[in-house]
């Protein structure tokens, strides 16, 4: 097996272990409140970040008590308004309805001194120019979704199942009557699948509303139970016992919901429903409007997930138009993006496709034909910042650097020229500005917490440093974090991995190794981030004295499709092979010891971490499984079926997934951890392996938090780790005596 090093410029100082701690500045301790993200210190010993927004084309700070605008080139802060002026100008006199701080200001309108602020019960409008409320409206605190637009000032939202729309003049109307736990609208459907975040689409304008109909009665139930908090104290004649709290939730290959469609328009009052045909096993996403607000667009996507077409429809009747775009793929294609009309352009729009293998960028005219590609290469376009107008750009972010990095580049919508904006290195998440004059540029690297650049966008993008944060882990001690690539099970794909060393590190020792393992589609572990993107969990346990190892095998996401679809209808058996080749790298380290390994993961890695154990029980002695899936089968439709078809076309592969038929194999220390309240991978996975187990006579051991949902929040987050770090000391610190 070959074994690369991946240095890149900025991981050198990481990689060559420069950053790792000395006796004379390794004094302090690291504990769980510091490093888990519900604990009461995490946001001390995170890197100091900064709430910056765009108004316009100008960057603004937002503070605690000020907003103030900033010099691009200088950094120089200047002043916009206080708290105490944004009160005193909107006549917020009284304790309750004044505004508490600045961190979530926001500024609506690109040519306007306005800002949007709220004091928990109201948005409120103020011109800070000219010192003055605009507008004060109830913001309903109980809506279970709600959309404003800021050109039309309508707001739309969803309060007890009904539907209702409030124009600028605080008028409203009621659009729908029989909305219940059946019948759902503007919210997310196809449970979130499909790039769908949502229910509620304005036009541009804000002049019609495209909205989301789902028809859910026929999708069978799951029986979640709601437990009374410790300290309830019911109310004369209040049942104290639990109560149910159904879910629906469709299951691979069973009945599944209907979707429609609706447009509401603002000047007449009327609903109109898109005419798409039954819904019967299809998909709706990636709602889009054209420039004019007459047409609307959707991704149309079959129930196989494999035959995805983009259809226009008349945003006054209804009517369909005409079919723009078709696209099909033997194993499945996954529309993830609205398509995008150029702003200088309404004629024509960007498409995203992976159709060449990667996700990449490609030009059509509204009757559907392609123009050209924008982008190509052996990387993928990982999302769309914006547009630059005045140069007539596209301005994205991709891993063409280096696949484990995120840069953000501009690429020439006439030219087909790309420009690289940032310094080529690290992890970034930029923010165009409005009219796509400016970036503001957040990054980490390897090496580096935090900073800020903005980048001025021009024929030579000029960029300047605005804020550099300090390590917040200075005086700690702090483990080594290296990276690196092996080949697959294919011996030909690279992988990439990330190793957090115990703190005070002796290669003459063996340390207990711990594989942390996600593995499953659209998400990653690596990436070139502060420390290689490790979590907060992994370096306390290198203080613990753990090695941790962390692997992206093949069927995660941003290296495109033939590496996503190496997975398809076989779920963690690819990924497995790929894992073990990440265990021989290890078993080939002389500090590895190779008596003391386990793994960890939650969700798909709770499913891997089950499967790793099961599969190959001579080499993993220990694991923690959270949240994890034990048969697709009970996994809901979109997902499961996209990756795995129906338990009736792939019976084999469904048969060879399950974890069911591997309770019998469980030789090491196993523990289970699920919320009792799991909407996503419901906790009937983890009671029909527990089942399985008792039937095998292995003996997992299994641990529930009441209340809580796939993650578990806030504070219990901490609870969690602690359980997780304990079972790892109980069964896997101390090495095995002679004999045992």
């Amino acid at each position: 097996m070959k074994i690369k090093s991946f240095i890149s410029l900025v991981g050198l100082i990481a990689l060559t272990g420069l950053f790792s701690p000395t006796d004379s500045m390794a004094q302090k301790q690291f504990t769980l409140e510091d490093l888990n993200f519900g604990g009461t210190n995490y946001y001390k010993m995170r890197p100091e970040a900064r709430y910056l927004t765009w108004w316009g084309d100008r960057l603004v700070r937002q503070d605690m008590s000020s907003c103030s605008q900033i010099d691009p080139a200088s950094g120089k802060e200047t002043t916009l308004f206080t708290l105490s002026d944004i009160n005193r100008w909107a006549g917020l006199m009284a304790s309750a309805d004044q505004i508490r701080h600045l961190y979530e200001a926001s500024f609506p309108y690109a040519d306007r001194p306005v800002v949007l602020l709220q004091n928990g019960r109201e948005d409120i409008l103020v011109d800070f120019k000219a010192h003055k409320l605009l507008r004060r409206q109830e913001r309903r605190q109980d809506t279970q979704a709600r959309q404003w637009n800021s050109l039309s000032g309508a707001t739309a939202y969803v309060l007890d199942n009904q539907l209702y729309v409030t124009n600028a003049k605080g008028e409203s109307r009621q659009l729908t009557t029989d909305g219940s736990a059946d019948i759902v609208y503007g919210q997310s459907v196809h449970r979130d699948e499909f790039g769908i975040e949502g229910g509620l689409y304005w036009s541009p304008k804000g002049n019609r509303l495209a909205f989301y109909r789902m028809d859910q009665g026929m999708v069978s139930d799951y029986p979640l139970v709601d437990i009374p908090e410790l300290d309830w104290q019911p109310a004369a004649g209040e049942s104290r016992t639990a109560k149910a709290a159904p879910i629906k939730y469709p299951m691979a290959g069973e009945t599944s919901h209907k979707v429609t469609v609706g447009i509401y328009d603002l000047a007449t009052g009327k609903t109109v429903y898109l005419q798409a045909g039954d819904p019967t096993d299809r998909y709706f996403t990636n709602i889009a409007w054209s420039p004019d607000e007459t047409t609307v667009y959707l991704f149309e996507l079959n129930r196989d997930q494999n035959d995805c077409r983009l259809v226009s429809y008349n945003a006054l009747t209804g009517q369909r138009l005409r079919e723009i775009y078709r696209e099909t793929d033997e194993r499945y294609t996954e529309p993830l993006h609205p398509i995008q009309f150029l702003p200088w352009d309404s004629d024509k729009f960007i498409l995203q496709s992976q159709k060449d293998g990667y996700n990449h960028l490609y030009l059509f005219n509204k009757d559907g034909r392609q123009i050209s590609q924008l982008t190509s290469g052996r990387w993928v376009v990982m999302e769309v910042l914006g547009f630059d107008r005045k140069l007539k750009s596209i301005v994205y972010a991709s891993n063409e650097c280096n696949p484990i990095q995120r840069n953000t580049w501009m690429v020439s919508v006439p030219t087909g020229r790309r420009t690289l904006l940032d310094n080529g290195r690290g992890y970034h998440r930029a923010q165009l500005s409005q009219h796509g004059n400016a970036l503001l540029d957040s990054y980490s690297e390897p090496a580096l917490p935090r900073a800020y650049d903005i980048i001025t966008l021009a024929a030579k993008p000029q960029r300047h440093n605005y804020f550099t944060a300090p390590d917040p882990w200075k005086g700690y001690e702090v483990p080594q974090y290296t990276c690196g690539t092996l080949k697959a099970a294919d011996g030909v794909t690279d992988l990439y991995w990330r190793m957090v060393k115990p703190v005070g590190f002796d290669p003459t020792k063996k340390y207990p190794t711990v594989v942390y393992v996600y593995g499953g589609p659209h998400a990653h572990n690596v990436e070139a981030s502060w420390n290689w993107g490790s979590r907060g969990w992994e370096t306390y346990m290198a203080q613990k004295g753990y090695l941790l190892f962390i692997l992206d095998n093949r069927g995660s996401e941003n290296r495109g499709k033939d590496f996503e679809q190496a997975t398809f209808r076989h779920l963690g058996q690819v990924e497995m092979k790929d894992q073990m080749e990440g265990v021989r790298y290890l078993k080939s380290l002389p500090y590895v010891d190779q008596d003391r390994i386990g793994v960890h993961g939650w969700s798909f890695g709770g499913f891997m971490t089950i499967s790793l154990i099961t599969n190959y029980p001579d080499i993993f002695k220990v694991a923690v499984a959270g949240g994890p899936v034990i048969d697709w089968k009970w996994y809901e439709v979109m997902y499961g079926e996209r990756y795995m078809d129906t338990p009736q076309s792939n019976p084999d592969g469904y048969a060879q997934t399950s974890l069911l038929n591997k309770a019998k194999d469980l030789k090491g220390k196993l523990q289970i951890i699920i919320g009792l309240n799991d909407p996503v991978v419901v906790p009937q996975h983890a009671f029909s392996f527990l089942k399985a187990c008792i039937a095998a006579g292995t003996q997992p051991d299994f641990y529930v938090y009441p209340g809580e949902p796939h993650n578990m929040r806030g504070h219990q987050s901490v609870h969690l780790h602690e359980r997780i770090t304990q079972y790892f000391d109980d069964y896997l610190a101390a090495p095995k005596k002679s004999g045992e």
